[in-house]
């Protein structure tokens, strides 16, 4: 044997050590995989049930088709600050745990209408959040995934090019433009 073929032998035995630890410190099961550093793929994918029950599919495709929930959380990463993070953090767990209290059932298992009726009343619980909010406490979460869902939703591809009207070269300005009840608004 060389020393070439001796010194790749070793590596490979090394890396196998290295590799394998993970699967023999974790009981043989796959890790659950992290989206980032906050949040891991199954609060993505609650992420997604929120969005899409805030703007479920229609006559155009729902905030599930845009994937928000990576959309959050890639924004909650990037842009907030470690408070507001710690807040959306809690926030998912807070969720799930209010909604068993209130159906003996996690958000994803609750059916559509249960879904609806108890994220209008987080919706009604963070207003009141709001009205009373000193100027420097952070928001309430569920008004973070609110807006990250409507932000992500509509400055996607399926949201400007599906749920409202998208020009993807602008002609020449007109600010007169007639407009019927009902028409989708214009995304540039």
């Amino acid at each position: 044997m060389n020393r070439r073929d001796a010194i790749s032998r070793v590596a490979i035995i090394m890396g196998g050590t290295v590799l394998g630890a993970e699967y023999f410190l974790s009981g043989c099961k796959s890790p659950t995989a992290k989206v980032n550093d906050l949040f891991n793929q199954d609060q993505v994918s609650l992420l997604n049930e929120i969005g899409d029950t805030i703007l479920p599919t229609t006559s155009t495709p729902g905030a599930k088709a845009a994937n928000v929930g990576a959309f959050m959380a890639m924004m909650v990463k990037d842009c907030y600050k470690p408070i507001d993070q710690d807040v959306f953090n809690k926030g998912i767990t807070q969720l799930d745990d209010d909604c068993k209290k209130k159906y003996n059932k996690i958000f994803t298992e609750c059916s559509p209408q249960e879904r609806t009726a108890f994220l209008t009343d987080l919706d009604k619980e963070q207003k009141e959040y709001s009205k009373t909010q000193k100027k420097d406490t952070p928001n309430h979460y569920f008004r973070m995934m609110k807006e990250l869902t409507l932000l992500g939703y509509f400055t996607s591809e399926v949201g400007c090019t599906k749920a409202l009207r998208y020009l993807p070269v602008p002609g020449r300005y007109d600010g007169n433009v007639p407009y019927k009840k009902g028409d989708k608004a214009w995304a540039l």
